[in-house]
């Protein structure tokens, strides 16, 4: 029981984050769930159950506003290459994906740290599909498959309600297609469900509170609260590793 509170719990910071920058509930939640569930591989289905769900409400309510044509190409990409990504997972050890993990969030949290308010893309069909593989490497592996679309979206959409809403498609189809490939994989357990079960209402809370904060960020500096949020992870994560 005190697993499954734990889980509510996260899935409330979690979802409250992924509403208030539009991405970060799998590098908040990850860096907790893999010792909560029976494998990473579990860990990393639950964690895209929840998102899914996460941002499943918030394309509901920003339906209208998602730009289809900024979102086709990096989709594809992406779930062909987390597909990928997925299949490697179900046959490696455990100790090299956890130095992998560690190698991956040092150079990804230095990355945005140093780097992310500096860097402005395009939205071509080659940053797409560039995008679109560093987010399914990112994600098959790790379930954290945002930053790479972060900075792809936050430069293609012309303000913060449009980016909102095409990147929460982007990762709602994208947790649905790596949850049909995890499950093909063996990683949809009974206990997956019932942590699924155990966070749903905390995914519903999190969105909630995440709604009011983010209507309330004004829209000429939405984009340095999103870049600070990404270094305050990195700084946690070096902490942490």
């Amino acid at each position: 029981m005190t697993e499954y509170l734990l889980i509510a719990l996260l899935a409330v910071g979690a979802s409250f984050v992924e509403r208030t920058t539009g991405f970060g509930f799998g590098i908040f939640i990850m860096t907790v769930l893999p010792f909560l569930m029976p494998s990473y591989g579990e860990a990393t289905t639950l964690s895209g159950l929840l998102a899914f769900a996460t941002t499943l409400i918030i394309c509901i309510r920003m339906w209208n506003l998602i730009d289809w044509k900024h979102l086709w190409l990096i989709l594809a990409t992406f779930i062909v290459v987390s597909a990928g990504a997925i299949y490697v997972l179900a046959r490696m050890q455990t100790h090299s994906l956890t130095l992998m993990l560690g190698i991956i969030l040092i150079v990804v949290s230095l990355y945005f740290i140093f780097l992310g308010g500096k860097i402005h893309i395009k939205p071509t069909p080659t940053a797409q599909i560039i995008t679109g593989t560093l987010s399914g490497l990112m994600g098959g592996f790790f379930g954290m498959q945002g930053p790479p679309a972060v900075l792809y979206f936050i430069s293609s959409e012309p303000d913060k309600d449009r980016y909102m809403a095409v990147i929460s498609m982007y990762f709602c189809l994208g947790n649905l297609a790596m949850t049909f490939f995890r499950a093909h994989n063996g990683f949809l357990t009974a206990t997956v469900g019932k942590g699924f079960l155990a966070g749903i209402a905390g995914v519903f809370l999190g969105t909630y509170l995440g709604a009011k904060v983010f209507n309330r960020i004004p829209a000429k500096i939405f984009r340095y609260v999103v870049y600070a949020y990404i270094g305050i992870c990195g700084i946690i994560i070096l902490a942490t590793r």
